[in-house]
């Protein structure tokens, strides 16, 4: 796991902001190896980022021993949405696949509501892209690196 003092940590903005590092960002959820806060360009009204602590550049890099951990990620999301009052019925939940990721650390954003979403956040975040995929998607791929 990625501390405050490694390298990469210091690099990533993603790792300095799930490690306290980044004054002007706060954690909206910290709890063992996730954190959660809101997207600085909200596509919704509700629009958050759950990371692991830990870093992992992008989904692309991901393998079968990650599957529990998107599955955390997704399920942590889902839960937190559901608290702040969003609609997980009304949702959208994904990954930018790379070269389209803005930031290279892992990154779930979880969007609601989706009718709310204005058309250039419908295109930046459509489902099952080239450039926005979606958990099942990214989870399928995984499970299938056992098979090859």
């Amino acid at each position: 796991m990625a501390t405050p003092n490694d390298t990469q940590a210091n690099k990533c903005l993603f790792c300095r902001i799930a490690h306290k590092q980044e004054p002007k960002s706060q954690l909206l959820y910290d709890k063992d190896d996730i954190v959660i806060f809101k997207d600085i360009r909200p596509a919704s009204d509700h629009h958050y980022l759950v990371i692991p602590k830990s870093h992992v550049r992008d989904p692309k890099h991901l393998n079968l021993n990650d599957v529990e951990l998107v599955e955390r990620l997704v399920a942590t999301g889902k839960e937190f949405l559901s608290q702040m009052g969003g609609s997980v019925d009304d949702a959208r939940l994904g990954f930018h696949w790379p070269p389209f990721n803005s930031i290279s650390h892992l990154h779930l954003h979880v969007i609601s509501p989706v009718k709310n979403m204005g058309f250039i956040s419908g295109l930046v975040f459509k489902p099952n892209s080239y450039w926005f995929v979606s958990p099942d998607w990214v989870l399928e791929r995984l499970r299938n690196m056992n098979k090859t």
